[in-house]
């Protein structure tokens, strides 16, 4: 029976009704489904990616990963494709609509499943191969996650070919123990070249697909083989360059194994590598093949997590599922992603440290040097001295009476601006905020000041007159207990120990500056000019260094860049786009 007989799709293909039942361990793959060469002579992996993503959806799983391979370059072929007689470079047609393809997917499926796609970067050397693979990375924007593989031999004979090419290679070489050096070493070389460039090391002891892993390959803790030695080293440099392991499921039906052997997986999990879990099917009739024996064997490996990726920034997965875990994990995974989107590209890949209080210190034994943040319901999470605190918890605010400015003004774009504009134009710097968009059409604001009550009345006026209209009230107000704040389902508390209660909202700003007057108006002036509407704003303050919170609406390509050019006085400027936001 045909994986597509039984259940209506809207492509006009049908799905055996046994398939719908919800698997309890479905993992959010890496290393997924390949997606095929299209029309070229030589298939590899699926075109039909709309079914395959509707048979997903009615199995009920979370997410689904496609995965292409990058093209090689022309020397780097296998038997089947060099007996075609035909000049071609495998896969080039559909590796340049790829990227297009699946931001349609993801469009299209935006409600139904989580879409992610990445590249299978084909190792090809450290010389031309090299140059190669980086302009392939940037034919295809906007990846979840790079995974780096070595199939060909540095003798340009595949490792997993047919068994008379990996003979072929072995006669070269003399001897098992010479063809798996040879293997390790160009992993080795490619980590070493590629770490900056890749998330995931792809199938760790591929040449057991056509002959056995060596002794000293099992007994990693206590050989003194060259084998051992350079698997070891492998390793260290694989946890050194914060990058994930391959859990490669495809050697349970090549009748090798899972990728790789326990122990080299032990030995990961004591370097605290973690892994990211893929079936690497290349057949529809593969998906979600072999889930249970994965989760088992990470488990026997000594992982309680793993690792999926959202543009290419890591996000942790348990191995054993607990519906009741989904709304704190969806946090976890929320912080790790605000933290690493202020970093550089190449330093997102790294898993920060973590505290857990409440209702999460369920989480304290999963994670090495975790802390206990006590009865406080969150999590921290931190790095390079960089920090951001979340809780599912709405923040209470402080009742100590202060004075600031009351501002009730029409919800549009630039209004805030004008605001802050005639503050600045009178010298007066805005040293906190807090800002709630009241889904009527208007907004309230609350800001303290540094600076004389004359001066400030003056500011009000001139914003009263510079745009009639757009303010409903503006007062200074002596003894204001608190005002609301905006509702959500997860906040921020505090960035770098500054506490910023705000809403998480899908698209955010997040600034570290000097905290004088006319700074943030730099912000607010690129924001109106590009028409993009603050939502939602927190600020804070420390030791001369200004923080600001912003939730914002607008298209993220416009918003990303008007905030590109705001000078020296902003030490940070991050857009958070977030990928992990709970709706």
């Amino acid at each position: 029976m045909s994986i597509t007989d039984g259940i209506k799709l809207t492509t006009g293909e049908h799905i055996n009704p046994s398939l719908t039942k919800k698997q309890n361990l479905i993992p959010w793959e890496t290393h997924g489904i390949h997606v095929g060469t299209g029309h070229d002579h030589v298939k590899h992996g699926v075109d039909e990616i709309e079914k395959i993503t509707e048979i997903a959806i009615l199995r009920k799983y979370p997410s689904i990963s496609f995965i292409i391979h990058t093209p090689r370059l022309t020397r780097y072929r296998y038997v089947a494709e060099e007996d075609t007689d035909i000049k071609f470079i495998r896969g080039y047609a559909s590796y340049c609509d790829f990227a297009e393809k699946m931001r349609m997917l993801k469009e299209k499926y935006a409600h139904s499943i989580n879409v992610k796609f990445g590249l299978e970067l084909e190792w090809l050397g450290s010389g031309l191969g090299l140059q190669w693979n980086r302009s392939k990375i940037l034919q295809v924007p906007d990846v979840d996650f790079i995974i780096g593989s070595v199939h060909f031999s540095r003798e340009i004979i595949p490792y997993d070919g047919s068994l008379e090419e990996a003979e072929k290679l072995l006669a070269l070489r003399g001897n098992l123990e010479e063809y798996w050096l040879g293997y390790i070493e160009e992993l080795i070389e490619m980590v070493d070249c590629s770490w900056k460039l890749i998330q995931v090391v792809g199938h760790i002891d591929l040449p057991k697909l056509h002959f056995p892993v060596p002794q000293p390959l099992f007994e990693l803790d206590t050989s003194s083989n060259i084998l051992a030695q350079r698997m070891r080293f492998l390793l260290e440099m694989i946890s050194d360059y914060n990058l994930a392991l391959d859990l490669n499921l495809a050697g349970i039906k090549k009748k090798c194994g899972i990728y790789p052997i326990q122990q080299i997986l032990k030995r990961a999990r004591a370097l605290n590598v973690p892994i990211a879990i893929g079936t690497d099917c290349h057949s529809i009739d593969h998906l979600g093949e072999n889930y249970s024996e994965g989760i088992e064997y990470a488990l026997e490996g000594g992982y309680k997590q793993y690792v999926s990726f959202s543009k290419c920034i890591p996000e942790k997965r348990p191995l054993i599922w607990n519906e009741s875990d989904n709304r704190a994990y969806q946090t976890l995974n929320l912080g790790i992603e605000m933290l690493n989107r202020r970093f550089s590209r190449e330093q997102r890949k790294s898993i920060p440290q973590f505290s857990f209080g409440g209702s999460f210190q369920k989480f304290l034994g999963n994670y090495t040097g975790a802390t206990s943040l006590g009865d406080f319901d969150g999590i921290r999470i931190r790095r390079k001295g960089k920090s951001v605190t979340l809780s599912m918890l709405s923040p209470e605010l402080t009742q100590k009476p202060v004075k600031g400015i009351f501002s009730h003004h029409i919800d549009k774009p630039g209004v805030l601006f004008v605001l802050f504009n005639s503050l600045a134009s009178e010298g007066i710097n805005v040293e906190t905020a807090l800002l709630n968009s009241k889904g009527d059409g208007t907004a309230t604001a609350f800001l303290t000041f540094s600076g004389e009550n004359k001066m400030v009345l003056e500011a009000i006026e001139f914003a009263k007159g510079s745009a009639t209209d757009k303010f409903c009230k503006i007062e200074i107000v002596q003894n204001l207990e608190h005002t609301e704040l905006k509702a959500g389902k997860i906040y921020l508390r505090e960035m770098d120990g500054v506490e910023l209660p705000i809403a998480i909202s899908r698209q955010m700003i997040l600034t570290v500056h000097n905290n004088s007057a006319g700074i943030l108006l730099i912000l607010l002036s690129a924001l109106a000019s590009h028409n993009i509407n603050i939502q939602d704003l927190q600020l804070g303050e420390r030791g001369g260094k200004g923080y600001a919170a912003l939730g914002v609406e607008g298209d993220e390509w416009v918003v990303a860049d008007a905030i590109t050019h705001l000078g020296p006085q902003y030490y940070e400027v991050s857009h958070l786009v977030l990928n992990n936001f709970c709706v």
